[in-house]
C-alpha cells in the first residue's frame, strides 16, 4: 500500500511552511532516515527525513511552494514491488477523501425530474450557500483553499473565490476545482489592471495597503512580499506592545576593567588547528553578567501566566542575531550561570553561523527566560528593546565610548557603555528591575566576579 508523506510539524507552533527544496525525484529509492526535502519555517530551514523505505512514486507539492499547511500531502511513497498504478489506491487525506465523495453524491440522478417546489429549491440551495459563506466568499474575505487547488485554479484561469468548497469549514480542494471546470460553474479570474487595482484587506492598525500605496507616486517603489519570518516578527512584536505593560531602567557601566579582562582571557586561549580555541566578545561577557545576575536575583527570572508566576531554575538567555537581508533570530544559551566565558563564546559562534544559514533546530531558539540585544557594533549609544513573551525582561546593550567621568574630585576619561532593561511590570516591579540591572552593572564593572 502506498504511503502518504505529509508536511511535517517541525515545531509546536508551526501551522505551515515552505517546501524549499526536494532532495529526491520521482523514481528514487529511499530508506528510513534519508533526507528527502528541506522545509523553511518562519525561523529556520530544516531537513526532513523519510520514515519508511520505498520508491518516490509522486511528488504532489512542487519545490518552491509556499505556505503549505501542516499535514498537507506533499508526496507519495511506493512500497517494494509497486508501480505507478498503485497510486490510485493510495490513501487520501481526510479533506481530499471528503471532497472526492461529495461531488459524486451530488451528481446522482434524481428520481423525480420535475421542477422542485419553491421550498425544496430553497432547501437545496442552503448547503451550496453555506460552503461559500464558511469559506468567506460572501464577505470578500480570504478564501480558504489547499495550495494544490489554488495552483489548479490559477492554471485554469478560474476565480477560486467563485468555487464552493467541500473540504473542512468550506475549504476548496482539488476535486472542487475540477468539478467547477467540468460544469462551467466557476467565473473566470479577473484580469489585473493598473487603473483598477484589486482591493486588499485593510492593515490591522490604520490605513489599508492601497491607501498607503496611493501616498507615493506610481513607479516610485517596488513591493517586496513579506516572508514568514517578517510576518511572525510583526505579529509577535505587535502583540508584545499591546499586551505587555513595559517600563525601562537604564544605567551606564564603566567597561575598562572588562575590556582588559577580555584581552587577558583571549590571550590565554590555547591554539587549536593554528587558531585560538576561543575568542570571547564583549557581548559574551554581558550575557554572562546577566546570567549571573539572574542567579542572584531569582525573583526576576520569571514568566507571567494568568494563574501563576513561573520562576525559572536557570538563566536561559536568548541572543538576538541579525540575519542576512532581513529578520532576526534568538538562539538560546542555556543555564548561562553555570557556564564559563569560553563555553559561552564557543556556543555563540556556532549558533550565529548556523542561524545565518537558517540551520538552527527549534529547541535551539524556542523558549528562554530573557534575552540580550546588542546594537553597540553599529555605533548605537542606547535604545530600548521589545520584550518577547513569555520573557519578562530583555537587556538592550549600546556601544562603549570614551566619556568624561568624575572620580573623586577629578574629571577623567573612561569607556562607558549604556544598558537598558525592559521589564514586564506584571511580573517584575520597578524595584526588582532596578535590583537586577544594578547586579548586571556591578558584574560588568567588576568582571573578575564572573570567573569565580
Amino acid at each position: 500500500m502506498p504511503t502518504n508523506i505529509l508536511m511535517p510539524a517541525l515545531s509546536p507552533t508551526m501551522e505551515k511552511g515552505n517546501l524549499a527544496k526536494w532532495l529526491v525525484k520521482e523514481g528514487d529509492t529511499v530508506k528510513s532516515g534519508d533526507v528527502i526535502a528541506e522545509i523553511e519555517t518562519d525561523k529556520a530551514t530544516m531537513e526532513v527525513e523519510a520514515v519508511d523505505e520505498g520508491t518516490v512514486g509522486k511528488i504532489v507539492v512542487a519545490e518552491g511552494a509556499t505556505d503549505v499547511p501542516v499535514n498537507e500531502l506533499i508526496a507519495i511513497l511506493l512500497e517494494e514491488g509497486e508501480d505507478a498504478s498503485a497510486l490510485d489506491a493510495a490513501p487520501k487525506p481526510k479533506a481530499e477523501a471528503k471532497a472526492a465523495a461529495e461531488p459524486a453524491k451530488s451528481e446522482a440522478p434524481k428520481a423525480d425530474a420535475s421542477a422542485p417546489k419553491p421550498s425544496e429549491a430553497k432547501h437545496d440551495e442552503a448547503p451550496k450557500q453555506a460552503a461559500p459563506a464558511a469559506n468567506g466568499h460572501d464577505k470578500g474575505e480570504r478564501v480558504f483553499a489547499s495550495p494544490l487547488a489554488r495552483r489548479l485554479a490559477k492554471e485554469a484561469g478560474v476565480d477560486i473565490g467563485s468555487i464552493s468548497g467541500s473540504g473542512p469549514h468550506g475549504r476548496v480542494v482539488k476535486a472542487d476545482v475540477e468539478q467547477a471546470k467540468a460544469s462551467g460553474g466557476a467565473r473566470p479570474a479577473a484580469a489585473k489592471s493598473d487603473s483598477a487595482p484589486a482591493a486588499k484587506a485593510p492593515a490591522p492598525a490604520g490605513a489599508s495597503d492601497e491607501a498607503i500605496k496611493k501616498l507615493f507616486p506610481e513607479g516610485s517603489f517596488e513591493e517586496v512580499p513579506h516572508d514568514g519570518m517578517r510576518k511572525t516578527i510583526a505579529r509577535r512584536m505587535t502583540e508584545a506592545r499591546q499586551t505587555v505593560p513595559t517600563f525601562y531602567v537604564t544605567v551606564d557601566c564603566e567597561i575598562d576593567a572588562l575590556l582588559k579582562l577580555r584581552e587577558q582571557v583571549n590571550a590565554a586561549a590555547p591554539a587549536k588547528d593554528g587558531k585560538p580555541a576561543w575568542k570571547v566578545s564583549v557581548n559574551d561577557m554581558v550575557i554572562k553578567a546577566l546570567g549571573n545576575a539572574l542567579a542572584e536575583v531569582p525573583d526576576a527570572n520569571v514568566s507571567w501566566t494568568e494563574s501563576a508566576m513561573l520562576r525559572h531554575k536557570h538563566a536561559d538567555i536568548g541572543v538576538a542575531v541579525a540575519l542576512p537581508g532581513n529578520g532576526l533570530i534568538t538562539p538560546i544559551i542555556r543555564a548561562v550561570e553555570t557556564k564559563t566565558l569560553s563555553t559561552i563564546a564557543k556556543e555563540m559562534k556556532d549558533y550565529a553561523a548556523r542561524a545565518k544559514d537558517r540551520k538552527l533546530k527549534p529547541e535551539e531558539y524556542q523558549g528562554g527566560t530573557t534575552a540580550v540585544s546588542n546594537l553597540g557594533m553599529f555605533g548605537v549609544k542606547d535604545f530600548t528593546a521589545v520584550i518577547n513573551p513569555p520573557h519578562s525582561t530583555i537587556l538592550a546593550v549600546g556601544g562603549g565610548e570614551k566619556r568624561a567621568v568624575v572620580k573623586g574630585d577629578q574629571i577623567v576619561a573612561a569607556t562607558i557603555m549604556s544598558i537598558t532593561l525592559s521589564c514586564d511590570h506584571r511580573s517584575v516591579d520597578g524595584a526588582l528591575g532596578a535590583t537586577l540591572i544594578s547586579a548586571v552593572k556591578r558584574l560588568i564593572e567588576n568582571p573578575m566576579g564572573m570567573l569565580v
